[in-house]
């Protein structure tokens, strides 16, 4: 299963962002999706989830100004991100998780989209 990520670039503080990402492949089911980032020097810790049900989590930084959603049969992933901050400027990663055709779980990461918040 691949995961390919999308939407990353250049916005000023205060502004908004959407990402998006697309699991594609052998792809039975999907349990959750997940949004991650890491910041330069920094440990790689998670923005938002969202499971096969539609129940979500958000991390403490960004709750209440990121908003994560599934479409397309579950498959694509966005993340909304508004009234951003310097601080959000990181490598955003989308993750899969769940079982293959063949009925083998998978853990999937995508190679990460550039988000830089600055002035």
């Amino acid at each position: 299963v691949q995961v390919v990520e999308s939407g990353g670039g250049l916005v000023q503080p205060g502004g908004s962002l959407t990402l998006s990402c697309e699991a594609f492949g052998s792809i039975f089911n999907i349990d959750d999706m997940a949004w991650y980032r890491q910041a330069p020097g920094e440990q790689r810790e998670l923005v938002a989830i969202i499971a096969s049900g539609g129940s979500t989590n958000y991390g403490k930084s960004v709750k209440g100004r990121f908003t994560v959603s599934r479409v397309n049969a579950q498959t694509t992933v966005y993340l909304q991100m508004s009234s951003l901050k310097p601080e959000d400027t990181a490598i955003y990663y989308c993750n899969a998780r769940g079982l293959e055709t063949n009925l083998k779980t998978y853990d999937s990461w995508g190679q990460g989209t550039q988000v830089t918040v600055s002035s």
